[in-house]
């Protein structure tokens, strides 16, 4: 998955390593905890923050929340915030 960050294609995906310091770096006990709180339209927008950069770490960038707070994203914080629920949804299909 792509993320437009800055005018620049940026890879995400989100590993082991990057779930486990997102349910730190929102206070979730659990993965299915973390899931919920998106599910269920209860997160915020430093919550979207939190995870697109989990998921850009996942694809090797390292971008902290404030950088990302102020870069310009492809597509707006509209298109920040589907990005970061199909990255979490991606986390969980399995492919065949």
């Amino acid at each position: 998955m792509v993320l437009v960050v800055d005018g620049q294609h940026q890879r995400m995906r989100l590993t082991l390593g990057a779930l486990a310091e997102l349910e730190e770096d929102l206070a979730e006990p659990s993965l299915m905890a973390l899931v919920q709180r998106f599910e269920g339209a209860s997160f915020s927008t430093r919550d979207v923050l939190a995870l697109l950069c989990a998921g850009l770490r996942g694809g090797g960038v390292q971008m902290d929340p404030d950088r990302l707070a102020t870069a310009e994203i492809g597509g707006g914080p509209m298109r920040a915030a589907q990005a970061a629920a199909e990255l979490l949804a991606r986390a969980f299909v399995v492919e065949a």
